[in-house]
C-alpha cells in the first residue's frame, strides 16, 4: 500500500500566504506610523487578509486555472483590501493619513501581489514544461472522441504537468484488472474514464479500485449520468471534467476553520485537563503495574502515513498490545485502566498528536497498523477513510460502533458513518459529534472496555 500523492504541492499556497503577507508587512511600514500603530495595523491587515482570501478563494489556484481567472480573483480581492485598509484608517482617524495615501499604498501593495502571484504561477508552468517536474502520472480509460481531446490537451499542455502514461481501449469483455494492475505498477496518480464506454457495472469496479486504493478519479462526461451528489465540474481548456468526490475539508476555508477548532480544543483540554490529571494518573498508573504511563502505538494516518499514536497506559506491558484488540473482559487491563478505557480518560493524550498535526478532534477512528491492513484487504471502501486525518472521537462512534470489532457488520459501518463524514463535514457535526462523546462518556457506553 503507498501513501498517496497528493494533487498539489502542499507547501505552494503556504509559501504564497507567507510572501503576500510579508509584502503586506514591509508596505505598511512606509505609511510612516509610530511602533505601536504600525504593530496594530500589521496584525490587523494579516488576520483581514487571511480571512479575506478564504472567503474569495484567492489562492484556489491549480495547474489548469486560467490567468483570467487569476486576474479576476485579484481585482476582487483588491477591491475588499482596499475597503478593509481604509476601515483600519477611518476607525483610527486620529493618525490622520490622507485618501491618497491610503489608495496608494493598497494600489502598491496590491500590484507587488499581483506581480508575485502571475510570477509563480508561470515559474511553476515552466518548471513542469521544461524539468518535468510537479506533475501527475495520468491515465485515460475508453477510447472516444472526448478522450482523444483530453489526450491531446495533455500532450499539448506540458506545462499543466500531466504526464498520460497509456490510453486502454476499453470494451465489454475487457477485464479491468489488467488496467488496475498497470495503474499499481506504475504508480499511477490519477484516473480519467469516459463514462459512455463504461457499464454501470465496470463504473463501480472502478470507482471501488480508486476508493480502496487512494487514486484520483475523474470522469469524462457525456451522455450517461453519474449519480452521486458530490460531483464537481472543473475545466481543462474547454473540456469539462467531473471529479468523483468532493471533500468539503479539502477547501481552504474549511480546513483552516477546522485547524483552528482543532488547536482551540486541545489547547484548552491540555492546559486546563491533563496539566493536573497526568501526574494524578501518572502515580495511579505505576502503583499498579510497572511500565511507561503513556502508551505509544503506530496508527495509520491521513494519507495512509504513519504516526505515533498516544494514550494513557491502561493495560499490563504485554507482547500483543500491538496485534490483538481490548476484548470484553480482557486481564490484560489493569483496574486503574479499566477505569479509564470505560470513560475513555485513556484517549486524552490524543490532544498532544491533534497539536502536533497527526489528527484531528472528529475524524475517522485511527486503527492499528496491523489491523489497517487487514480491513483494507477485506472492507470495501475502506481505504476512503484516509482522506481526512483521524479523528480522537468520530461520527461512528457516537453512533454505536466504538470499541472492539465484534463482527464484520461492525466495520462495514463504521466504514459507512466515516465516509458520511468525509463527505458531510461541517464545524456544527464536529460540536455535535464532541458533545456526544461527552455525553456517553459521562452516560456509559457498553462497548467502551
Amino acid at each position: 500500500m503507498r501513501n498517496r500523492i497528493g494533487r498539489y504541492s502542499g507547501y505552494l499556497r503556504p509559501i504564497s500566504y507567507t510572501i503576500d503577507i510579508g509584502i503586506i508587512i514591509v508596505f505598511s511600514y512606509f505609511i510612516g506610523l509610530k511602533f505601536n500603530d504600525y504593530l496594530a495595523l500589521s496584525i490587523y491587515l494579516t488576520i483581514a487578509w487571511l480571512f479575506i482570501s478564504l472567503r474569495t478563494g484567492f489562492y484556489e489556484v491549480y495547474r489548469f486555472t486560467k490567468v483570467t481567472k487569476i486576474l479576476s480573483l485579484t481585482v476582487l480581492q483588491s477591491l475588499i483590501f482596499t475597503l478593509t485598509v481604509f476601515a483600519f484608517f477611518g476607525y483610527k482617524s486620529a493618525l490622520g493619513s490622507t485618501p491618497q495615501h491610503i489608495f496608494s499604498y493598497a494600489g502598491l501593495t496590491m500590484l507587488a501581489i499581483a506581480i508575485t502571484k502571475l510570477s509563480i504561477y508561470h515559474l511553476l508552468k515552466r518548471y513542469r514544461k521544461n524539468l518535468g517536474g510537479n506533475h501527475r502520472r495520468t491515465i485515460i480509460i475508453g477510447q472516444t472522441f472526448r478522450t482523444h481531446q483530453l489526450y491531446k490537451f495533455f500532450q499539448d499542455n506540458p506545462d499543466y504537468g500531466y504526464h498520460c502514461q497509456k490510453v486502454f481501449q476499453v470494451t465489454e469483455d475487457t477485464d479491468l484488472e489488467d488496467i488496475f494492475k498497470y495503474i499499481i505498477h506504475n504508480d499511477i496518480d490519477e484516473l480519467y474514464a469516459s463514462i459512455s464506454k463504461l457499464s454501470d457495472k465496470k463504473i463501480n469496479e472502478l470507482i471501488d479500485f480508486a476508493d480502496n486504493n487512494l487514486r484520483v478519479l475523474k470522469f469524462i462526461p457525456d451522455n450517461k449520468e453519474v449519480y452521486s451528489k458530490q460531483i464537481q465540474y472543473d475545466y481543462y481548456g474547454v473540456l469539462p471534467v467531473i471529479s468523483l468526490r468532493k471533500i468539503p475539508i479539502d477547501e481552504s476555508f474549511n480546513r483552516v476553520t477546522k485547524r483552528i477548532f482543532d488547536i482551540g480544543l486541545s489547547l484548552i483540554v491540555l492546559v486546563f485537563i491533563l496539566s493536573w490529571l497526568t501526574p494524578l494518573l501518572a502515580i495511579l498508573i505505576k502503583i499498579e503495574s510497572k511500565g511507561h504511563v503513556f502508551f505509544k502505538q503506530k496508527r495509520n494516518g491521513r494519507d495512509y502515513k504513519e504516526f505515533n499514536c498516544y494514550k494513557y497506559r491502561s493495560m499490563k506491558p504485554n507482547p500483543e498490545a500491538d496485534i490483538h484488540q481490548v476484548r470484553k473482559n480482557d486481564k490484560r487491563i489493569t483496574k486503574v485502566g479499566r477505569f479509564m478505557r470505560k470513560t475513555s480518560i485513556d484517549e486524552l493524550p490524543q490532544f498532544y498528536n491533534v497539536l502536533l498535526g497527526d489528527m484531528s478532534v472528529v475524524g475517522p477512528r485511527p486503527h492499528m497498523v496491523s489491523h489497517t491492513n487487514m480491513y483494507a484487504e477485506r472492507v470495501d471502501k475502506f481505504m476512503v477513510r484516509h482522506f481526512i486525518k483521524p479523528g480522537i472521537t468520530g461520527l461512528a462512534q457516537v453512533s454505536g460502533y466504538r470499541g472492539e470489532v465484534e463482527t464484520e457488520h461492525d466495520i462495514i459501518n463504521r466504514v459507512k458513518y466515516d465516509i458520511y463524514y468525509l463527505e458531510n463535514w461541517s464545524l456544527l457535526l464536529d460540536v455535535k459529534v464532541v458533545f456526544l462523546t461527552i455525553y456517553n462518556s459521562i452516560k456509559g457506553d457498553k462497548k467502551a472496555y
